[in-house]
């Protein structure tokens, strides 16, 4: 091949001598000015000075990394899977079964209706001052800690529930929901974590829409059940009681068995990563983390602002249309209680449809920019038609306005999830999470209050129509976004064996149909999106 070691040259950063010559059958190599040349065929590279280089480094060159990195998938992903979305549905259900029968406990507590919504709105309120140590807790600490205090911290508020079924004792079951909502702050960041450090690159779209599944079929369940269990009889307080409490221990009984289940499963992280992508993060040293730096470098990332305010105002909207349903529904359909909570259901179920859609969606195209905007423009479609169609006189079509409204505000919250952690990639997943979690619960603080004033002094129409006004500021946020896929391009670029040459011309000759090799062995990429 060559008459001299281009290996040597490199090592000592001078220039082939000039009797060096290649001459190889059917490969057109340049050596002009001691840079070397090789031809590019479609498809896979082919090197000359194949003596000097490895068939398997052939395949996959990329800056410095002569070999891709030992990645493997455990079946135990999924059963860390698993019982997260389970521990995340009771946490969920005990969010809004409350809510959803805010006129029963009203009598039952003897308090107003905005009482019995500061029970949905703690869990937002108490969110956003603990955010910031929860996600500095699970990049310092890890995913198993937060895992168990997320899921211990949900099963003590359930038990201390069944100490508040007494007329006189709201503030205890104001101290129990507030211990469920600090619970959650260990819960919502952990989606994109999980789906990051125990799945592969062609399915973790599809696993962090699995994880964040949970917690709507938690917000499903709780506006199925509660109206089923304690259906409404007004004079009879003690048998409201009763069935209260009925609801309150089967929660803490599952809440329990689920903290057990917990501690057996959940791991820090598989022994070999699952991608890539996490095996480079793991080859870096802790050292070099800095939590303060990551924050900060979040809050440099413009497109990532974009992403959060707009992230903010679609999930926090659906918060406040979850919290305040009953009271919608109650306005133009009395003693409709039930089918409220089935539109609740119908809400929710829709939107775990296009979670999973979406998530599968991802993984199959990596399109995040265009999905995102999509799911966002038909979400603010959907606002628009559940707002003018509320009031007419036939339930069944809000069923059917409820389903469209659900799959699509539903259906993007774990694309908004992926979109972060892509356009922030190497940063910890739950930091982006946690922020977009944040402003997610910020505006549904406001929204809440703002469209409950609206809905009580005027009308729920008045209400949604404030909401939709909001939806629409965050499409023209969600279009300016720029996109850039970190997390997918890493992945690309060493797995992927099909890598194009980018042509570099020499001082000293014309253009040729080659790669400029350097003494670094570096690779011009370009991945298509």
């Amino acid at each position: 091949m060559f008459a001299c070691d281009l290996q040597e040259h490199q090592q000592h950063g001078c220039t082939p001598d000039e009797n060096c010559t290649a001459t190889p059958e059917g490969m057109n190599v340049i050596a002009p000015n001691g840079n070397q040349y090789i031809n590019m065929t479609p498809g896979l590279v082919q090197v000359a000075f194949e003596d000097s280089i490895s068939p398997d480094e052939n395949q996959t060159m990329l800056l410095g990394q002569p070999k891709p990195l030992e990645t493997k998938l455990y079946m135990r992903r999924f059963a860390v899977l698993i019982v997260f979305s389970l521990y995340s549905l009771v946490n969920a259900f005990q969010w809004i079964q409350y809510s959803i029968i805010t006129n029963i406990f009203m009598d039952y507590y003897n308090v107003e209706s905005k009482s019995i919504d500061c029970l949905s709105a703690v869990y937002m309120i108490v969110y956003v001052p603990l955010i910031f140590p929860a996600t500095w807790l699970l990049d310092k600490k890890g995913l198993k800690i937060t895992a168990l205090l997320g899921a211990g911290l949900n099963c003590t508020g359930a038990w201390v529930k069944c100490a508040s079924v007494r007329p006189d004792l709201f503030g205890v079951t104001i101290f129990a929901q507030t211990i469920c909502s600090v619970a959650q702050v260990f819960i919502l960041g952990l989606p994109s974590r999980i789906a990051s450090v125990w799945f592969g690159p062609k399915e973790v779209s599809t696993a962090c829409a699995t994880a964040v599944l949970g917690n709507e079929l938690g917000i499903a369940i709780g506006f199925l059940l509660p109206p089923v269990l304690i259906p409404y009889t007004k004079n009879d307080i003690d048998l409201i009681g009763s069935n209260i409490s009925i609801m309150f221990y089967g929660t803490a009984a599952v809440s329990t068995l689920l903290l057990v289940l917990t501690v057996i499963v959940f791991k820090e992280k598989p022994p070999l990563p699952p991608s890539q992508a996490q095996a480079v993060l793991s080859e870096s040293s802790p050292e070099d983390y800095s939590y303060k730096q990551s924050i900060i470098n979040l809050f440099k990332n413009f497109s990532f602002l974009l992403l959060l305010v707009s992230y903010g105002i679609l999930t926090g909207s659906f918060y406040s249309v979850s919290t305040l349903l009953n009271q919608m529904i109650i306005e133009h359909y009395k003693d409709e209680e039930v089918n409220a909570g089935r539109i609740g259901l119908t809400l929710v179920v829709a939107g775990i449809v296009g979670s999973i859609i979406c998530g599968l969606w991802l993984d199959y195209t990596k399109t995040y920019k265009q999905t995102t905007l999509i799911v966002y423009i038909l979400s603010f479609i959907g606002m628009i038609i559940f707002t003018f169609t509320l009031n007419l006189v036939n339930i069944n079509t809000v069923f059917f306005t409820a389903g469209i409204l659900g799959f699509f505000m539903t259906g993007y919250l774990p694309v908004g999830f992926e979109f972060g952690v892509e356009m922030t990639y190497p940063e910890p997943e739950g930091t982006s999470s946690g922020l977009l979690n944040a402003s997610a619960q910020v505006f549904g603080i406001i929204f809440i209050f703002i469209q409950g004033k609206l809905t009580t002094d005027y009308n729920p129409c008045a209400g949604n129509i404030f909401l939709c006004a909001c939806i629409f500021v965050g499409v023209i946020l969600t279009a300016l976004i720029k996109s850039e896929l970190k997390r997918h391009n890493v992945n690309m670029g060493i797995t992927n064996k099909a890598v194009q040459a980018v042509p570099v011309e020499s001082p000293s000759e014309p253009p040729t149909n080659g790669i400029l090799l350097k003494s670094a062995l570096k690779v011009s990429l370009e991945t298509s999106i």
